[in-house]
């Protein structure tokens, strides 16, 4: 796979600061996109993100949330999504994706992403490998993560 296009986010919470994919270069990164009223997303994708982010040196292996909205935008505020990250006890960063022109945030149609939950895994080099629409077995994630682990770290500069 290649490059993904940027991140687009209108905020970030759990972050202190604006958040880019080059940040996590010579990491793998797992990007849980969800919607907090999806049922999906709350009892598998953000727990499964979860779970990576316990199980993973974070050094090695970032955990970002998308918090990709197509529906029921009014009960979707920002507000909302802070208690709601709040009750869960999820404590990585989470990106808001900015609207997009169409019904779509920015985000979910750059990366066209089917739905929500969707998790994608970006490899060290910064290179979209994996997007998994719905559930996912956990030793099969596993497995994928720690294939993407052995492989070179990014070079500096590259």
């Amino acid at each position: 796979m290649s490059d993904p296009p940027a991140l687009h986010a209108s905020d970030w919470l759990n972050s202190d600061r604006p958040l880019a994919l080059e940040d996590f270069r010579g990491r793998v990164l797992a990007v849980e996109a969800f919607q907090m009223l999806c049922p999906g997303c709350v009892l598998h994708g953000l727990p499964q993100a979860q779970r990576i982010a316990q199980t993973f040196d974070p050094a090695e292996v970032a955990v970002i949330g998308l918090h990709s909205v197509f529906e029921h935008h009014a009960a979707n505020s920002r507000e909302a999504l802070a208690a709601f990250l709040h009750e869960w006890r999820i404590r990585f960063p989470v990106a808001i994706d900015a609207p997009g022109t169409g019904r779509l945030p920015r985000t979910m149609e750059a990366w066209q992403l089917q739905g929500t939950p969707t998790l994608v895994l970006i490899d060290r080099q910064g290179r979209m490998r994996a997007r998994h629409f719905g559930q996912v077995p956990d030793l099969a994630l596993g497995a994928q993560i720690m294939a993407l682990l052995r492989e070179a770290p990014a070079q500096p500069g590259g």
